[in-house]
């Protein structure tokens, strides 16, 4: 391979490596998001599942290995340095064998994680209690009056609270409340349990078919947004698997047309 060849070879390695370096930057990025949300579903999931926990710790882990991986890259093609290129392929081959068997898991576990989101919301609409300042309520009312649903299945899921279901006027849960075009912009409150106002005939129950609320369930809404934010971190992580692979063929090319090892190239801090 002739010099000009080599030089092509090193200053694409060194443009790949860094594009490698920002998309680990945007997989760190995620996992810290997926801890870090306080308002919207994941906050959910991430306070009661501990498969989410774990996928977030693997995502900060991946990405931050991935930046280190792209910034030796960068030395290793800049200075020629062949034991940085041999280690730098080495290493890609792991993050890539890595990150195939934990797509192939994530594939295979996804009937479980649709079943553990289904028991975690029964289980907080079950437990919920007016007044109490609570992160996982206080998520879980966002989403409902952000998505515009009302339970899980649907609205029915909150008969099985007894609290809500002990009062005796209509009582309903404030984020559930179907609200019309004119006062989604007002401040209304979309916490806890709200009462309907009464009206002129008498009421000896809270019965559920008088709720003013949203009657769909929240479970296709939040299957289809968790859908598309998944789709948006699969996306980066295929791009990121694209970039390693072009980063091995370059690197092992150019590992292999570096006759001389000069350690006098390492640049020493």
């Amino acid at each position: 391979m002739g010099s000009a060849c080599i030089k092509v070879t090193k200053y694409f390695l060194f443009l790949f490596n860094l594009v490698f370096f920002v998309l680990g930057a945007v997989i760190l990025g995620f996992g810290v998001w997926i801890l870090a949300d306080r308002s919207s579903f994941i906050s959910v999931l991430q306070t009661s599942s501990t498969s989410l926990k774990v996928g977030a710790y693997v995502f900060i882990g991946v990405g931050g290995f991935t930046m280190l991986m792209g910034f030796l890259g960068c030395i290793g093609a800049v200075n020629e340095v062949r034991c940085l290129l041999g280690m730098y392929f080495a290493f890609l081959l792991l993050i890539l064998i890595a990150q195939v068997t934990a797509g192939v898991l994530f594939y295979f576990n996804m009937g479980k994680l649709k079943q553990e989101m289904g028991s975690i919301v029964t289980k907080l609409i079950q437990n919920y209690t007016d007044g109490h300042e609570d992160s996982l309520q206080e998520a879980w009312d966002y989403v409902q009056a952000q998505v515009k649903c009302c339970g899980w299945v649907s609205f029915y899921n909150w008969t099985e609270n007894a609290e809500l279901m002990n009062r005796i006027n209509i009582t309903y849960p404030c984020s559930c409340e179907n609200k019309s075009k004119e006062d989604d912009s007002s401040t209304l409150r979309q916490t806890g349990f709200c009462e309907a106002p009464v009206g002129n005939g008498t009421q000896s129950s809270n019965n559920p078919d008088e709720w003013p609320v949203y009657k769909e369930g929240c479970m296709e809404k939040v299957r289809a947004w968790l859908q598309e934010n998944l789709g948006v971190i699969l996306g980066v992580c295929v791009g990121v698997a694209v970039i390693e692979l072009l980063g091995m063929l370059l690197s092992i090319s150019l590992c292999r047309h570096v006759h001389s090892e000069d350690y006098s190239k390492v640049p020493k801090y």
